[in-house]
């Protein structure tokens, strides 16, 4: 049958689809794209229906301009999980569609492989001697890596190659351009395990054996301890899916994990191994959404948004670091990607693995009510033994660049034994702020609530918040004396002073401001593997899930500040923190030890955790959580709003908790909290509060949502407000 009407999903702020004129020569589909007029412009859409009816006379609706798609550009699972998030984050359809796709799509390009860009040597480049080239040490790094073959256009700029290097090695005549179609794999064919497997523990073989007894949907929360072999597990789970010519989707918190989880991955199987994540360009996106949309790839490797990737036959999903916090997206569509990855397993009807040593509570308390499978590893593999745990008292001591004596001696203990140590500080910069000696005044940010954080390698004093920056001050601007010290210690000034302290060791910071170049996070991890830096410091980008065997001290520097939180889940991200850091001590063969400086060495969190481990504190933090009606026992929706006046974005969240009060849902057991100022209540110049809507369980939170957002919208303020819902969120902030 042929329809009149196509009902489009375009990427604007509005919960509604469009109308447009089909002509008689277009054949739309749904889940396709189309390019559709819009005002002055022209966007590219997704066709949600097809129809013959509309609110509006057919002679007044624009025609299609353009049909992109012969074929749906999602499976039809995966496009009723994109509808579904809508519905459930309160996001518009069109806008969800859009962040799902890649960048080339969005903008209309072909879903096909577009020819791809091949270098090749000439006769004259096999001829040319390497080693003359010294003082082109690009030119010959192109040389030395066509020699084993040809390469992609994408993969030699992966390999800090510029198109200028590439051009002049071209003009020498040493290598030559080709254009090559993407070939079929048939990697189904092919595939076998081409390493040497180690030996299952029996926790390991039960887990194992476990999932495999099964192959439609369940989730199984993989609870193993730091070390313990769980991506042994997932690399034992994948072999018969992948031997049934099944794909697989492992997602990973960041982007600094998938380097050591592909080489893992293509170590064990000869099969392609792809990955979606952030740090990729257009094209790169664009091939491995492709190589897994047709069967190209037998295994996706992604930070969050690769859930959204399109396969040809799923076979199972598997979350590493389930707990992270990196999975809840903060801004636009704000979904929780293992909370969806659970929704997509249970809609392709496979099986999900949540892996963690220190689960999240909300998953933790599944497990516990029989909605998952609950597997746990207590051990660690192999001949590794748990770390030794202490807890230092800094009261009193005198902190040199927040290192205390019984540190630096602990430090150069392990550093003479030959061992590599690894101190963490979550937080970059030089210090967190520049204080005047004479007066005490502190630069602030004109436009945050927050002060400047004092970067010295680059000179110039930054707001982490909002990212302004300017050069560092010499004068104070509150009394002009020029007596300007920093407060607090950062990264920076961390590796300074053990570069001072320890000359006869190599010291490497890893931290944000290091890692911005495409490629050198991995160099970095690879140079430490093999022993180059002896002394390592690191943020968060440190703690999760890499294997470091000849670290054997782990140092916490500073977590006072997460002790007295007034998020509630400020001791459960410590806890998982401290886990997770103490983790990478003593994975080998060699014993570890952990020392955490703290000022409040009897703090019930800290004892807790070092002398009962996670377990206990999860036990007791779910009580707590039971008591405070906290989830996982109930149910939240942050409404933030934010403009240049203070008064009436505190005015508009008073109507919006007006129209929940007066909803027929509404009682006791829903309260609305706020309106309160944010935690930090003015960011980029913005004025910034917030209500809390809270409720018993997820139909009644939507049902309250989905009655309330279109009575939202009427509101004359939420035209003159920058407002949001942020269902289930993760940061209170």
């Amino acid at each position: 049958m042929s329809y009149s009407i196509a009902r489009v999903a375009l990427p604007v702020p509005l919960d509604k689809c469009f109308d447009y004129k089909i002509k008689p020569e277009q054949a739309p589909v749904i889940g396709g794209r189309v390019k559709v007029p819009f005002g002055r412009q022209q966007l590219i859409g997704i066709v949600t229906e097809l129809t013959e009816h509309s609110d509006f006379p057919i002679n007044q609706l624009k025609p299609l301009t353009q049909v992109l798609d012969l074929h749906p550009l999602w499976p039809t699972n995966l496009y009723k999980l994109l509808k579904w998030s809508s519905d459930f984050y309160q996001y518009p359809l069109g806008d969800v569609l859009a962040n799902a796709m890649p960048t080339w799509l969005r903008k209309g390009k072909e879903a096909n492989f577009a020819t791809l860009k091949e270098w090749q040597l000439t006769e004259q480049g096999k001829e040319q001697n390497i080693q003359s080239l010294t003082r082109a040490p690009k030119q010959a790094k192109v040389l030395t890596l066509l020699r084993n073959g040809a390469r992609a256009h994408e993969e030699l700029l992966a390999e800090e190659i510029s198109s200028t290097t590439l051009k002049a090695v071209q003009e020498k005549g040493w290598i030559v351009e080709q254009q090559q179609q993407k070939k079929a794999t048939f990697w189904q064919r092919t595939f076998e395990v081409q390493e040497e497997k180690p030996q299952l523990n029996a926790e390991q073989a039960i887990a194992v054996a476990t999932v495999n007894s099964n192959p439609n949907f369940a989730c199984y929360l993989l609870d193993g301890v730091t070390g313990s072999g769980k991506t042994e597990v997932y690399l034992n789970l994948l072999e018969p899916v992948l031997k049934a010519g099944k794909q697989a989707l492992i997602l990973v918190p960041e982007i600094g994990l998938t380097p050591q989880t592909i080489n893992r991955f293509k170590r064990r199987f000869n099969i392609p191994v792809d990955v979606i994540h952030s740090g990729l360009n257009d094209t790169e996106r664009l091939h491995s959404w492709l190589s897994a949309r047709d069967n190209h790839a037998g295994i996706i490797i992604g930070t969050r948004s690769a859930l959204f990737t399109p396969f040809t036959k799923l076979g199972i999903i598997i979350v590493d670091e389930e707990h992270d916090a990196s999975y809840k997206q903060q801004d636009s569509l704000r979904y929780h990607a293992r909370d969806l990855a659970v929704m997509r397993a249970n809609n392709e009807n496979i099986p999900i693995i949540l892996g963690s040593a220190t689960p999240a509570l909300e998953t933790l308390h599944n497990a516990q009510t029989g909605k998952y499978h609950h597997l746990q590893l207590t051990s660690r593999a192999g001949v590794a033994v748990a770390a030794r745990h202490g807890v230092l008292d800094v009261k009193g001591l005198y902190l040199e660049g927040g290192l205390s004596a019984p540190m630096i001696a602990q430090m150069r203990k392990h550093l003479e034994a030959g061992n590599q140590v690894m101190l963490f500080l979550n937080r970059r910069g030089y210090s967190p702020a520049l204080m005047c000696h004479e007066c005490g005044w502190l630069a602030e940010c004109t436009r945050c609530d927050a002060y400047y954080t004092f970067h010295q390698s680059s000179g110039e004093i930054r707001c982490h918040h909002c990212g302004s920056q300017q050069p560092v001050l010499h004068q104070c601007m509150g009394c002009g004396s020029t007596q300007l010290i920093s407060v607090g210690v950062g990264t920076e000034q961390l590796e300074t002073l053990l570069q001072q302290l320890f000359p006869e060791y190599k010291t490497i910071r890893i931290d944000r401001d290091s890692t911005r170049r495409k490629g050198t996070l991995e160099n970095y991890l690879e140079a430490i593997k093999k022993g180059e830096y002896q002394i390592l410091i690191g943020t968060q980008m440190l703690a999760k899930g890499h294997h470091f065997p000849n670290v054997t001290l782990v140092g916490l520097i500073d977590v006072d500040s997460s002790l007295f939180s007034s998020d509630f889940r400020a001791p459960e991200r410590l806890a998982q923190l401290f886990i997770q850091v103490a983790g990478r001590a003593g994975r080998a063969s060699k014993p570890g030890e952990v020392i955490l400086q703290t000022h409040h060495p009897e703090h019930s969190l800290l004892q807790g955790l070092i002398h009962k481990g996670y377990d206990y504190f999860a036990q007791s933090a779910l009580i707590e959580r039971k008591q405070a009606l906290l989830p996982p026992f109930t149910y939240l929706t942050l409404i933030r709003a934010e403009a240049n006046n203070d008064q009436m974005v505190e005015e508009f969240l008073r109507q919006v908790r007006g129209i929940f009060e007066t909803n027929p849902v509404y009682d006791e057991h829903t309260p609305v909290l706020g309106p309160i100022p944010a935690p930090l209540a003015r960011r980029a110049g913005k004025y910034r509060w917030q209500l809390l809507l809270q409720a018993p369980n997820r139909r009644i939170m939507q049902t309250l949502l989905r009655s309330a957002k279109p009575a939202i919208l009427l509101l004359p303020l939420a035209k003159k407000v920058r407002w949001s819902l942020d269902i289930e969120p993760q940061d209170l902030s």
